[in-house]
């Protein structure tokens, strides 16, 4: 929004926060000052991108000191304020969450790629203390992205890649939909704009063809669900472009898209999305293997929903996806969905829910512990944690995820670290296999352990893949020596 004011950022964050306006409008007199000689490369003052960043927040209903921190996220790095400025301006959060997305200084490095990797796990690494800096570097991102144009062409595209690599991982960890899809689809509009405009193409002449079935589906369903008195609200989704060039790229046709067009239906109760999974069915056929649980198998990044794909009008493939309005909230907006559901400060509730129920925490502060290289850290989180994933299913039913290529043997020390080197076998999809047996999306795992097995496992080195699993069978080797 290029003619964003104060007065637009004041009105969004009234609408959820009455409190703590005065301390906004002098984070963002403070950042205007500081930055009233700099301009971006559009031309416009310098203080309408941090505006439009604590903008972004404030859609997301961020507190108060992160929409502060919004504003004044430049400040450290572009200006003369100092973090104690902040701090003696404002508060220590507000200084520690501006410090915590400010770059380190260029003069702490001999060269350019050493300065990305160490500023890299910084980014990363800051959700480890509070998730709120990542959120900032998020929006910060996020509206770089949309004003990108005015970048030369060649920093258009390492921008692009970079957001590509980094911060759509990052978004999806924390459940942030609605962040990720946009971000992927401005990368790959600057990264491969040919492939781009020719999917957006297709993908509008799509739209109009299932324009009267989607909409017949929509009315059939909502009076199906009035009659039965569940309270509902439909609405229509489409793939994003991206998820439909990554599609394409992995092989599939146009028309194996079940999900290109999809109606989120949103109801009140957990009880009531599979009583609307009833009547959906009863009146449009599924396609059997297409069906997902994730209210009873929740995502590793606490997404929500009943996934199923029916025949529609004319034997169209739609798909539904059924979830509570809560479930909604969360599925857009991760682990920010807090901030709609609790008033105030819940940083510390929002931290503590990382740590308990996003499967990704645990690894990355494992490996934040094992590798003091800034390039070795940042590797090993691209291709263990922000690569191409694999999802398996735990004796309960629950998904774990892992990298792909993974074996029994990272299973394992994954879910069961303390007993893991008693496993003799495992059985997957009710098959005996070997500890070296390499996973498979949508695997079903059980353990076999035997608590009287002893013995070197110094050969289980050649078959694990994870940098956990690696660590944890170097250092029962050592208790065995």
């Amino acid at each position: 929004m290029n003619n964003l004011t104060i007065d637009d950022l004041i009105k969004n964050v009234s609408k959820y926060n009455l409190e703590d306006l005065d301390k906004i409008y002098k984070a963002y007199d403070f950042a205007k000052n500081m930055h009233s000689d700099q301009f971006r490369l559009s031309g416009e003052p310098y203080i309408i991108h941090p505006l439009n960043v604590a903008y972004i927040l404030s859609e997301m209903h961020a507190d108060s000191d992160t929409i502060c921190a919004g504003l004044l996220h430049d400040t450290i790095e572009d200006t003369s304020a100092t973090k104690e400025d902040i701090t003696e301006n404002f508060n220590k959060e507000i200084a520690n969450l501006v410090d915590g997305v400010t770059k380190i200084s260029k003069m702490n490095f001999t060269n350019k790629t050493d300065e990305i990797n160490s500023n890299t796990r910084k980014i990363i690494t800051g959700i480890t203390s509070d998730v709120r800096i990542v959120i900032i570097k998020l929006a910060d991102r996020l509206h770089n992205m949309r004003t990108l144009e005015f970048k030369p062409l060649e920093k258009q595209k390492t921008k692009a890649a970079e957001t590509m690599d980094i911060f759509v991982p990052i978004s999806y960890c924390i459940g942030a939909y609605k962040i990720k899809n946009e971000l992927e689809d401005l990368c790959l509009r600057y990264l491969y704009p040919s492939d781009y405009k020719r999917i957006e193409s297709v993908k509008n002449k799509v739209q109009l063809e299932y324009d009267d079935c989607i909409k017949e589906m929509l009315l059939t369903i909502n009076n199906i669900l009035n009659d039965n008195k569940i309270p509902n609200e439909i609405k229509i989704r489409t793939k994003n472009i991206y998820g439909i060039y990554s599609k394409l790229k992995n092989g599939d046709k146009l028309s194996d898209i079940h999900d290109l067009f999809a109606l989120k239906i949103m109801v009140d109760e957990i009880s009531e999305c599979y009583l609307t999974l009833g009547y959906v069915h009863s009146k449009y056929h599924p396609v059997n293997d297409k069906f997902k649980d994730y209210i009873s198998s929740p995502k590793t990044n606490m997404y929500q929903s009943l996934h199923t794909t029916v025949f529609g009008e004319d034997d169209r493939l739609v798909q539904t996806q059924i979830r509570t309005k809560k479930m909604d909230i969360i599925a857009e907006n991760g682990l920010m969905a807090y901030w709609y559901f609790e008033n105030g400060n819940v940083r510390e509730k929002m931290q503590e829910e990382l740590k308990v129920k996003y499967q990704f925490f645990k690894p990355l502060v494992e490996i934040n512990k094992m590798f003091d290289n800034n390039k070795e850290f940042v590797d090993t989180v691209k291709r263990e944690l922000f690569s191409d994933n694999i999802n398996v299913y735990n004796s309960k039913g629950e998904l774990i995820t892992l990298p792909r290529g993974s074996t029994i043997i990272d299973y394992a020390f994954m879910v069961s670290k303390d007993d893991a080197d008693t496993m003799t076998s495992a059985t997957v999809n009710e098959n005996t296999v070997p500890l070296t047996y390499e996973l498979h999306d949508k695997d079903r795992v059980v353990l076999n352990k035997n608590l009287l097995s002893f013995g070197s496992h110094d050969d289980w080195l050649k078959y694990a893949k994870t940098s956990n699993a690696r660590e944890c069978i170097k250092r029962l080797s050592l208790k065995k020596k």
